[in-house]
């Protein structure tokens, strides 16, 4: 029997279909015309995000509801990234059917692995209240780290202070940064590429220590092989891994981060 309780997420869970979840894609703006963000393949360096209307979430709860769904929870990028999970909430107010919203205050994998532990949830019969507790144990254990080929991006995006990118782009640091509830914060700057995706390596094996059935989602953009590489590496230092995953992240990330984008997301179970 299909769930009762069904899980809403956006495009930037970056997450293949999953049963018993619903997408609303983020939105990209490049040239005046706004696209989803699946069908966006145009200049990064040029575009912008914006989050979707808040009519495309009553229009997919309203469907949930017609489908049988008796109600929603509803799991979003973080309310620092994206005006998303405000959007969702507008729409809750109007829907036919309970939804709660959740800013996963992640995103990328640090998003999905809380959506798919909500989707768990409620395929084993969970209440909403289950359900939306089982994303917020996921994303309270879920750690975040990526490296960057330059802050410029994020710079730009008002994602990170003026001086940290000054400062990395004058001595040509490679930045490493995490997500700290929810915000993008400089952790270490290091100078070569190969020495930041050695640390990265490093800060799995650190947030997955001691914990059981780690699960480890390697992300990149345009860098599959940096990216291949570092799952193999990290597959032999996890003894506790049940999951490795290679993930593309899509424009949304690649807006404010750039090509060239490796990240960890590392997470456990209860």
């Amino acid at each position: 029997m299909p769930p009762s309780v069904f899980v809403v997420t956006d495009s930037t869970a970056y997450l293949p279909p999953v049963p018993g979840v619903a997408v609303v894609p983020v939105q990209v703006t490049s040239g005046g015309l706004s696209y989803d963000e699946d069908s966006f393949t145009g200049d990064l360096s040029s575009a912008t995000t914006s989050r979707p209307a808040p009519a495309r979430f009553a229009a997919c709860y309203s469907s949930l509801a017609a489908g049988g769904a008796s109600a929603v929870v509803s799991i979003h990028l973080s309310g620092d990234f994206s005006g998303t999970a405000a959007a969702a909430l507008l729409a809750a107010k109007e829907s036919p059917i309970p939804v709660e919203v959740i800013d996963s205050r992640s995103i990328a994998m640090g998003l999905g692995y809380p959506v798919l532990a909500a989707a768990r949830a409620a395929a084993d019969g969970g209440t909403p209240a289950d359900v939306a507790a089982a994303a917020r144990r996921c994303a309270l254990r879920t750690r975040t780290y990526f490296y960057a080929d330059t802050l410029e991006y994020l710079r730009r995006g008002g994602r990170v202070g003026t001086a940290a990118s000054l400062v990395g782009s004058a001595l040509l640091i490679k930045p490493l940064l995490h997500l700290v509830d929810g915000r993008v914060s400089l952790l270490e700057k290091v100078r070569t590429a190969t020495r930041a995706i050695g640390r990265l390596e490093d800060l799995a094996v650190a947030a997955a220590a001691g914990k059981a059935e780690v699960r480890v989602a390697v992300q990149h953009l345009g860098a599959l092989g940096r990216a291949e590489g570092l799952a193999e590496r990290l597959a032999k230092r996890l003894p506790g891994v049940v999951e490795m995953r290679v993930v593309e992240v899509g424009a949304v990330v690649g807006v404010h981060v750039g090509p060239g984008m490796l990240g960890l997301t590392v997470t456990s179970a209860d």
